[in-house]
């Protein structure tokens, strides 16, 4: 009897070990797929607003990056139901995770290179962060919340994502001592373009920057500086983003 009971008990202990196995591959395949539904819509958002972009259709390896990075572990438990509808989501500190079109959008807008190293304002979650790693050879990334920059530098790390490098911060005065950078993204929005920003971006780099105020209109801006550092901008399309805060 006592023979049948241990074995009982252990058919008990597989079969449990079996199921979570079980639900957590489900529930990564349900994640994938719905990373896919989440690229199809953002296609279908960029056709709408391709009079604004002046492009119907974004690079393919951008919307790849969208449909495999999780953004499910860039969220907080409670909104991880939510993490591939195509809103912002609150993270805590008063910040949000952005829209996916508009993280789609700005990375875009780098066009990025695979040898590139691109300073991101503003590490949030870190979900834009592990976009552009997908892409380009390293990344650099300044967050101001000390409690976001750590959280976000340990989902990066858990995630694998290790040419990311993260700092806690003043994104404003950029990141002088790795400078120059081939690409700029700044995820909040500045009342005007930090001229630090200016001066860290290489020659042929591209930057891209909400501007306005937190209560007015904001843009989306593409700012280019030429191979003699002539510095070039172009308003893209109207945007909603939470202010870039520091002692500035």
């Amino acid at each position: 009897m006592k023979k049948v009971k241990h074995v009982v008990f252990w058919l008990i202990v597989i079969g449990l070990i079996l199921l979570v196995f079980s639900t957590h591959v489900i529930a990564g395949d349900d994640f994938q797929r719905q990373r896919q539904e989440l690229v199809g819509i953002i296609k279908a958002d960029v056709k709408m607003t391709q009079d604004f972009l002046n492009q119907g259709s974004l690079d393919e390896r951008v919307l790849d990056a969208i449909g495999k990075v999780p953004r499910h572990e860039f969220v907080p438990e409670d909104q991880r139901p939510y993490a591939y509808e195509n809103r912002p989501l609150p993270i805590g500190y008063g910040q949000t995770i952005s829209q996916p079109y508009i993280v789609a959008i700005m990375t875009d807008l780098l066009k990025p290179e695979k040898t590139d190293r691109v300073l991101e304002v503003g590490t949030g979650s870190g979900y834009q962060a592990a976009i552009l790693a997908e892409l380009v050879d390293s990344v650099y990334t300044i967050e101001i919340v000390q409690e976001l920059a750590q959280q976000a530098a340990d989902r990066l790390k858990k995630n694998g994502y290790n040419t990311v490098h993260t700092r806690t911060g003043d994104g404003y005065y950029g990141w002088e001592t790795e400078a120059p950078f081939d690409g700029i993204v700044v995820t909040a929005v500045a009342s005007h373009i930090p001229p630090p920003l200016i001066k860290q971006l290489k020659p042929g780099g591209r930057m891209v920057i909400p501007v306005g105020g937190q209560f007015m209109t904001q843009y989306l801006m593409l700012v280019t500086k030429d191979v003699d550092g002539k510095i070039t901008t172009r308003q893209i399309l109207p945007v909603r983003f939470v202010p870039l805060t520091g002692q500035h």
